[in-house]
């Protein structure tokens, strides 16, 4: 996308963009992301990555978002859930019970 960007001054973006077969939708989303660090995401990820351990590694998303719910944070399942993924955080449950066959 910086080549895109700027090539942009000589050429239009659209060319550009079909040349190097970048969809313009996507080039034009590049440039809306922010390039500094949101606090609040990282406030909220070390919150989970907290909340995790705290839990001994068992807790899911559900499990956390209710504990945040109850320190009076607003967040949702699948905000907890991303989170979750970008730390590479996985509940883990335990396996089903192998019974013997007599």
């Amino acid at each position: 996308y910086a080549l895109i960007n700027q090539l942009s001054v000589h050429e239009p973006v659209d060319c550009l963009c079909e040349a190097f077969e970048v969809a313009r939708s996507g080039y034009y989303a590049h440039l809306l992301r922010r390039r500094t660090p949101n606090v609040e995401r990282l406030r909220l990820r070390s919150r989970v990555n907290e909340l995790f351990t705290q839990g001994r590694s068992a807790p899911g998303s559900r499990s956390i978002m209710l504990m945040m719910q109850e320190e009076a944070e607003q967040i949702g399942r699948f905000k907890v859930r991303s989170l979750m993924r970008e730390l590479e955080l996985a509940s883990k449950q335990p396996g089903s019970h192998a019974y013997k066959k007599a």
